[in-house]
């Protein structure tokens, strides 16, 4: 996913932080907002549900 945030958003992305986690955490944040849990949602996201709230913001 990060290869495709990458080729997709170069222009809009200052930088891309990658923070390993402990006991299956897996969250992706923008700017500081929740944009995907999967603690919350019990699996791991689509591509677009990272994707799509990243095009509406950029």
């Amino acid at each position: 996913m990060t290869d495709t945030i990458l080729a997709e958003f170069s222009d809009g992305i200052d930088a891309l932080e990658l923070v390993p986690g402990s006991g299956g955490v897996f969250e992706v944040s923008f700017d500081s907002d929740l944009v995907f849990s999967k603690a919350r949602e019990r699996r791991f996201p689509e591509d677009d549900e990272i994707l799509g709230p990243l095009r509406a913001r950029l």
